[in-house]
């Protein structure tokens, strides 16, 4: 969390319109926590998008969107999504479309998360962006929950979440 994910899908995509391709954005439907529809970054940078329940939804909306040739699919925080995001990735690719994927690759324990590491595996180009560990400064690469909560779907932001770099989130995790 707090690395730019969402902040860099909305530039790319926002990149991809200036070159006159058409797009469309997705999002979990379970993620209401800047607005219902819109995309918006931590920054509040911002960008519309449909919310989906399942993986599927993204199939159906790109195969009857009004806009007959879509060129790039965003899809955010993609593992808050059912496994079957992976298959739809991969025949959006087949159809020469690109898709562009935000999301978290581990969860609060530091446990890969849902769908993310099939999603990695098949992508042609993984950028892991990494903020700065609320501990020791140095470059962070988990998000340490520090708030009591076993589920591992918990939406929440900096009074819920803070970035640790490996060393502090396991001293974190060994001293709760």
């Amino acid at each position: 969390m707090f690395s730019g994910k969402t902040e860099e899908l909305i530039r790319r995509l926002k990149r991809a319109r200036i070159a006159r391709l058409h797009i469309t954005l997705f999002k979990p439907r379970v993620d209401t926590r800047y607005h219902s529809e819109d995309i918006v970054s931590h920054d509040q940078s911002r960008i519309e998008a449909r919310p989906v329940a399942h993986s599927s939804e993204v199939l159906e909306q790109v195969g009857t969107t009004d806009v007959v040739d879509i060129d790039v699919v965003g899809i955010d925080e993609a593992q808050f999504f059912d496994e079957g995001i992976v298959d739809v990735a991969r025949k959006l690719s087949a159809r020469g479309i690109r898709v562009v994927v935000a999301g978290l690759d581990m969860d609060y324990l530091g446990v890969p998360f849902g769908p993310m590491p099939a999603l990695m595996a098949v992508a042609e180009q993984v950028t892991k962006l990494h903020p700065v560990c609320m501990e020791c400064g140095g470059p962070a690469s988990h998000s340490f929950r520090i708030v009591p909560d076993d589920n591992q779907l918990m939406l929440g932001e900096k009074e819920s979440y803070e970035p640790r770099c490996r060393a502090c989130f396991n001293r974190g995790m060994q001293n709760p």
